[in-house]
């Protein structure tokens, strides 16, 4: 069945894990959630459980902070929002999926928040032909994310929360304090209380423009958790890696993946994240996010170049080419900071190591 979709959502990519996890759960659950949260763990970090047909390993799919995790699992066992803020490309949205799936069941709850996010998309709206022929009532109504949440008892995940206007973000602060929907077109019957199981996980990034600062009567009604960029470079190996390999797989891309090459591209958006290289170099930092999740792009697209333009073989100056492009997208001035980073990091590492970062070297030319 998920071959039938570009990107799954996480219920139906990890349905075996979860069913597994359901089966063998015996841990003790809140009111309407689908797993323990000792369950929810292990589903995010990953593990092995009991099944009929034996044992099932879980694979791990938030590398990161352990603690942050099980942090997040009892915020929302608690009934409390939980908010989850970072620079771009942290996997906080991925985080807020799986623990939807793990929890509720369904992950696609959601709402996109954009400067154009009316109250309408977060509540409900109406199904205007309906609204003319039979007035105000049930049927006539559109429920929206929360409103489907408190129904059903299940989270609502509210996406890039400080990019919509600070007086649409306050329309869930009474709903978060009272736990009530007030619809006031349905009279007497537009009373809506959530069910036991309702929560909202937000998303907010710290570094994108047009960003709406949240109020403190907002703020706290959530728990707030960040979600750091990933420190170790060979976890940011194996994350590009494992990315690059699911991606390839759904675009039918049969060719096997570079690890070293991973590497390599691993060690470039760390320095340059980090401002130092491993041999104690200091690199200017570009403005440009270096997230975990340009890296995967920037990989991928390499890795379909070589398929569908080269003999499947990863080729170094489209690796760069691509790379020139994620760092230089909003400002020009990287693209100085990155030749830099290949006239001093790069260079040390090919008069030191040779190989792959001497080849990788000759691809600075192409830095215009």
């Amino acid at each position: 069945m998920a071959e039938r979709f570009i990107k799954p959502p996480v219920e139906i990519r990890y349905k075996e894990e979860l069913d597994a996890l359901a089966a063998s759960d015996t841990g003790k659950r809140p009111e309407n959630w689908k797993l323990s949260p000792k369950a929810v763990r292990t589903f995010i970090l990953g593990g092995e459980v009991k099944a009929p047909t034996g044992k099932i390993t879980i694979s791990k799919k938030f590398y990161g902070n352990d603690a942050l995790v099980e942090r997040c699992i009892i915020t929302l066992a608690g009934n409390r929002g939980l908010m989850l803020v970072g620079e771009p490309g942290t996997a906080k949205t991925m985080l807020s999926e799986l623990l939807s799936a793990a929890c509720c069941g369904i992950s696609t709850n959601t709402v996109q928040g954009t400067a154009g996010t009316a109250e309408d998309m977060i509540k409900y709206s109406w199904n205007y032909a309906l609204l003319l022929s039979k007035g105000p009532c049930r049927e006539a109504l559109v429920p929206s994310p929360l409103l489907i949440g408190m129904e059903k008892g299940i989270f609502a995940r509210f996406e890039e929360i400080t990019r919509t206007p600070a007086e649409i973000q306050d329309s869930l602060i009474s709903v978060m304090s009272d736990q009530i929907l007030n619809i006031p077109e349905l009279g007497d019957e537009g009373l809506v209380f959530a069910k036991p199981g309702f929560n909202i996980i937000g998303t907010a990034n710290t570094r994108d423009k047009g960003v709406n600062e949240m109020s403190g009567a907002l703020k706290r009604r959530f728990n707030f958790e960040t979600v750091e960029p990933i420190k170790d470079v060979r976890l940011e190996k194996e994350i590009i890696v494992r990315e690059a390999r699911d991606l390839a797989a759904a675009g039918h891309i049969d060719m096997p993946v570079d690890t070293d090459v991973a590497e390599l591209l691993a060690v470039t958006y760390h320095e340059l994240r980090e401002g130092i290289s491993a041999e104690g170099t200091m690199v200017e930092k570009p403005a440009a996010v270096m997230s975990t999740a340009e890296a995967v792009s920037v990989f991928y697209q390499t890795m379909s170049h070589a398929w569908y333009y080269g003999d499947g073989k990863t080729d170094l100056r489209i690796l760069t080419e691509n790379l020139l492009g994620a760092v230089c997208k909003e400002n020009k001035d990287d693209l100085e900071k990155l030749k830099g980073y290949f006239r001093t990091a790069v260079k040390e590492k090919s008069a030191k190591e040779g190989g792959l970062w001497k080849d990788y070297l000759q691809t600075a030319k192409l830095l215009k």
